[in-house]
């Protein structure tokens, strides 16, 4: 399978991250969304939402958005539960990441980390907070996300959790979500290959659908 990935994004972290917790073989295709990658022709065919990450299969499926991505991958294995009322703790956990983490933590850094729109900042920053609180007072008592072992509930809300302080966030105000943290970072597979934002992510030198 061929996972077409901008190294950046914390979207496509996760989907690395997971791949490499269940040994997962791949082809990695790399795709720069801020240098026009994503509004091709061909990578619209792959994705009409021009978005990364992409998962193509052996036969030629393809799987887009990055908690979908990692639905799939963990089908069968240890990070998806076989409870269905787990797994409907996994899908609530899985839309949290999206709305707090991704769009408060993620939005925050993103604009703060590349000099766009900073009367955005603040607001996202709010959202990324209470998703922290919320994060803080879940994981008290627990040492993962649902149930006792670590899921891709986990594996996805790390993704932005960890570099939150990039967005501003002290994470000492957090003791439980750090702790939590680093449990995560002991676990056999464990990489953290997510890279800063390069030069080209910049306003005025970016060509994405993001500009």
């Amino acid at each position: 399978m061929r996972l077409y990935d901008y190294n950046a994004s914390g979207n496509c972290y996760k989907v690395r991250l997971l791949l490499s917790l269940i040994g997962s073989d791949y082809e990695r295709v790399a795709v720069d969304i801020f240098a026009g990658d994503t509004l091709t022709p061909e990578f619209g065919r792959l994705n009409p939402v021009r978005e990364t990450p992409v998962l193509e299969l052996d036969g030629g499926e393809v799987v887009t958005q990055s908690n979908a991505i990692l639905w799939y991958l963990a089908e069968g294995t240890e990070f998806l539960p076989e409870g269905v009322l787990d797994r409907a703790h996994v899908v609530q956990w899985l839309s949290f990441e999206q709305e707090r983490m991704m769009g408060g933590i993620g939005g925050a850094r993103f604009l703060s980390l590349t000099g766009r729109a900073p009367r955005q900042v603040a607001p996202r920053f709010a959202i990324g907070a209470r998703g922290l609180t919320a994060l803080e007072g879940h994981l008290e008592e627990r040492d993962f996300v649902v149930g006792d072992r670590c899921s891709i509930a986990d594996v996805s809300i790390f993704a932005y959790a960890h570099v939150a302080p990039d967005a501003g966030y002290d994470l000492a105000a957090y003791p439980a979500v750090a702790a939590w943290l680093d449990r995560m970072t002991t676990l056999r597979g464990f990489i953290d290959d997510l890279v800063p934002y390069p030069a080209n992510a910049s306003p005025g030198l970016s060509r994405s659908i993001y500009d």
